[in-house]
């Protein structure tokens, strides 16, 4: 079964529209009524005989002979002189109706959806570029990691030492940071003083130790102060010194902490740069609530001058450090539970 005579957009010239008969195409083409569903509403196209065109209700033919052999005459006939080359003709045009007709019919059943029933009918014949292609739906954006909602505590969740830290106003999420074990920065970034570089006026590592068997929490804070100044304020990872490097350093603070109901201790250094306003660093070892206990080292980087973040802010942290699932828990200087050396 084939589709119903009619007016169906031309394959080969999409801005028009050409006659199907219902077997094949004709040489019949207009302009386009208004687009609809199905044939267009039209007549059929008068039936005078137009040169190389088939009219409608006609099987089309396509004249393959040369014009010496309509010169020989109707009157040649097969299998002899011109007359062969005009067998040729027909037999190629019969075969060439049967190929679109079979064409047609694939285009008509694969147009009926599962109940048999058809769906918006297209003219037949091959798609061209001037097709619609399909719309689909724009993906779904992929999740991302959000910061903590309003609804929710401020808190930053280190899995692999079983903490949570306070998330204070001021800070946020580590992003497009080099170290992976940075838990926060203060928001946005600065030219560093020294090389242009990108610096940040603030930011919290937490790591565990393992890299020596000492597990005094004073003894570990007082072997790492020195190089957490050095990383923070003289050579950074990439050889290069955004400040110009370290001029001196002083010792304003230390003493025992208690850390997410641990005994800890803490070591704090102010540190003067070649360029700019330098800062304060600080080290803090406690003992792991979970797993076999190994210290947990917090280095704390604040810049100074008034673009950095206030110091009592390393306080509100440290008080608010808790085990994971434990919102309970808490410390701070001067509340300690136990001995640290």
């Amino acid at each position: 079964m084939t589709p119903p005579p009619g007016w169906y957009r031309d394959p080969s010239g999409p801005h028009l529209e050409r006659w199907w008969d219902g077997t094949a195409w004709t040489e019949h083409r207009r302009a386009p009524e208004p687009t609809g569903y199905g044939p267009a509403v039209g007549r059929a196209p008068a039936q005078e005989p137009v040169h190389c065109q088939a009219q409608p209700g006609q099987a089309a033919t396509v004249p393959l002979s040369t014009g010496a052999e309509a010169g020989a005459g109707a009157g040649s006939g097969p299998g002899g002189g011109p007359g062969g080359g005009r067998g040729k003709a027909l037999a190629l045009t019969a075969a060439a109706a049967v190929l679109v007709a079979a064409i047609v019919t694939g285009v008509f059943v694969l147009g009926q959806d599962d109940g048999g029933s058809p769906r918006t009918q297209t003219p037949p014949g091959t798609a061209t570029a001037t097709d619609p292609s399909p719309v689909n739906d724009p993906p779904s954006p992929s999740p991302t990691a959000s910061e903590p909602s309003a609804d929710d505590p401020a808190v930053v969740e280190d899995q692999l030492n079983g903490i949570t830290f306070p998330l204070p106003d001021g800070w946020v999420l580590p992003k497009y940071v080099a170290q992976d074990d940075v838990m926060m920065t203060t928001d946005g970034t600065y030219d560093c003083p020294a090389d242009g570089s990108v610096c940040r006026h603030g930011l919290v590592v937490s790591r565990t130790v393992t890299a020596t068997a000492e597990t005094s929490p004073k003894a570990l804070a007082r072997q790492d102060i020195e190089d957490a100044a050095d990383d923070a304020y003289d050579e950074a990872l990439i050889g290069n010194k955004p400040f110009g490097g370290i001029e001196s350093h002083q010792e304003v603070a230390s003493g025992p902490v208690a850390v997410a109901g641990r005994a800890g201790y803490y070591v704090r250094w102010r540190v003067k740069t070649a360029e700019g306003p330098g800062g304060y660093v600080q080290s803090m070892v406690f003992p792991s609530t979970v797993g076999t206990e190994s210290p947990i080292l917090v280095r704390y980087v604040f810049d100074a001058g008034e673009d950095g973040p206030p110091l009592t802010d390393m306080d509100t942290i440290t008080k608010g450090i808790r085990p994971v699932g434990d919102a309970d828990t808490g410390g701070g200087v001067g509340s300690g539970i136990g001995p640290t050396d």
